[in-house]
């Protein structure tokens, strides 16, 4: 574990573990502070369970979140007041450590101390401690100049990265500087797998240095605020940057404390997700030992990414059981807030004869609102005009929860968004509908299509294409077609390539002959464990367009085909 010492009664540092637990105990640590909202990330464990293991080592936890670059004066009090009310030394961690640096430093001030010494105690983290100065000094302006880039891109995921590369690959003098706090990358499609034993949570995550592309600026730090009148951002710190394009690829948050005591029981009593990393092996650890019992998957209210996911953990679930003769002993049962099994009708069949081959249940307009961990129940809201106001209660043996999804909270909080929260596109151009400079894809952005890596994977060329059009003043626009990808894993070596576009039309990318997107394929099955992960480290990532070079048109075209 790697920490700063800032003081002999403070210390801080990115995301922990349950496992630094006892090391922070060894070193004498009492008090935890933990300033990272719960759902920021999909490696991070909830504040519950870092308070339950940090009170087994006998350090007692405390919950300060504050949003990324929005750390307030009060919260600034707040962290004091628990600095000086409770035993020390004491330990605050954050996504990186900057917001606990920066809270610190606020507190000091707050007691009097200049920026001077704050600085002087502060200088040796590395962190870029200057946006603070003229906080601290109350000052309304600077002197330093804002950093200026070609493009910035807000995000260091599979759309972010992937968008960066294709947009060197076309231009390799652009300035580009890739906004990402996180320290490792994550193949998120690969957790399907890793729940169901078949590939180890290690092949999903590499570090985030190697894929920057090269011609790329990293800057680890997170977004605090967007000033799209003025052309520039604020980093947390309160740092400025300006840019001439700005690309928003920030991914989507998992809002798992939207369910009542679900943070409690998350990864113990039977409760799990493969949509976060270090649950996904506890899933593999259930399915093994589950031999008799109830087996509850559920599905929340749309948008989610990859809306399939939660089916493909129960389809190779029940696969493993029906395998090792365990199925007749095991009732399988599915709850879903929407109204039906799949959104594309043509796929529909084919998943159907699995629902019935593993006899699973159906559970329609059930949506899953709380949990009770100890007595393995589970509460579901009914959905729809005719629904009964009493929650339902499910008990289990095995819980896959997918949670409810949401935009970030700075993204929310920014005046890029639409009504909903999420950034406004168009959906053709994915140029923003109200700032003609800013761009948005992946799982962040309102254009109706799939949240998936496919669909990003198609939308970067989009991007990158129309951005420097954009900066060429080019009427030669790219369009996407809402493509989205979703290999629904239905049983182990078998899998139902969908593969569709707005208005559900179906896209697939290879004859029939070959895969037949609505038939489960053991083609499939191959692309989805040999060569997607490739395609995606080696290929996505690295701004190799296979099959996916966009289209383009004149943008006046465009204009009136839409209107």
């Amino acid at each position: 574990m790697d920490y700063q010492t800032i003081s002999n009664d403070l210390t801080i540092s990115g995301q922990i573990s349950s496992d630094d637990l006892k090391q922070l105990s060894e070193r004498g640590v009492k008090t935890l502070i933990v300033n990272r909202p719960d759902g920021e990330g999909p490696d991070q464990p909830n504040f519950e369970e870092i308070k339950r293991q940090a009170e087994k080592h006998g350090i007692a936890a405390f919950y300060l979140p504050v949003k990324a670059g929005a750390v307030t004066d009060g919260e600034g009090k707040e962290f004091g007041l628990l600095l000086n009310n409770h035993p020390l030394p004491a330990h605050a961690y954050c996504r990186t450590g900057m917001r606990s640096l920066t809270l610190w430093a606020l507190s000091q001030s707050a007691a009097g101390v200049s920026f001077e010494d704050i600085n002087r105690s502060a200088e040796h983290t590395g962190f870029d401690f200057s946006g603070l100065e003229n906080r601290i000094k109350h000052s309304q302006s600077s002197t330093e100049p804002v950093p200026m880039y070609d493009v910035l891109v807000v995000g260091g995921g599979a759309a972010g990265i992937a968008a960066a590369a294709s947009l060197l690959i076309r231009e390799r003098d652009l300035k580009i500087g890739i906004i990402e706090p996180a320290d490792v990358h994550y193949y998120q499609p690969g957790w399907t797998l890793v729940g169901a034993g078949i590939f180890t949570p290690e092949k999903t995550v590499r570090p985030m240095g190697g894929l920057i592309p090269a011609g790329a600026e990293w800057i680890k730090s997170a977004v605090a605020q967007f000033l799209p009148e003025q052309n520039q951002l604020l980093l947390e710190g309160c740092r400025p940057l300006g840019y001439r394009q700005l690309i928003v690829a920030a991914g989507i948050k998992l809002d798992w404390d939207a369910i009542e005591g679900l943070p409690d029981t998350l990864g113990k009593n039977g409760v799990t997700s493969n949509y976060r990393f270090d649950l996904a092996p506890y899933t593999w650890d259930l399915v093994q030992r589950l031999k008799k019992g109830k087996a509850v998957f559920t599905q929340p209210p749309m948008p989610i990414k990859c809306a399939g996911a939660p089916q493909k953990a129960m389809y190779l679930s029940a696969d493993h059981w029906l395998r090792h003769n365990l199925l007749k002993d095991i009732d399988v049962s599915f709850y879903n807030a929407g109204p039906v099994l799949f959104g594309i009708e043509d796929y529909v069949p084919a998943l159907m004869e699995y629902v019935q081959r593993y006899n699973i249940s159906l559970n329609f307009r059930h949506q899953l609102v709380k949990v009770n961990g100890k007595e393995q129940l589970a509460y579901f809201k009914q959905l729809g005009d005719d629904a009964a106001e009493q929650l339902v209660e499910v008990p289990f043996d095995m819980l896959h929860v997918c949670p409810p999804q949401t935009a970030p909270d700075f993204i929310r909080s920014s005046p890029l968004v639409d009504e909903n929260g999420w950034v406004d596109v168009d959906k053709y151009t994915l140029q923003h509908v109200r700032y003609p400079n800013i761009w948005s894809l992946g799982d962040v952005m309102n254009a109706p299509n799939a949240k998936t890596a496919a669909a990003a994977r198609m939308q970067a060329p989009v991007v990158a294409h129309n951005l420097i059009a954009n900066l060429k003043n080019s009427m030669e626009m790219s369009q996407y077609n809402g493509y989205g990808s979703c290999p629904l894993t239905v049983e182990r070596g078998k899998i139902i390539l969908a593969e569709f576009g707005y208005g559900g039309k179906l896209l697939p990318s290879f004859p029939k002959w070959l895969i037949d997107g609505t038939a489960p394929s053991r083609a499939a099955w191959f692309l989805k464990e040999r060569m997607l992960p490739e395609i995606y480290w080696s290929a996505m990532l690295k701004g190799k367009e296979w099959l996916i070079e966009p289209t383009i048109e004149d943008l006046r075209k465009i204009e009136k085909v839409h209107k």
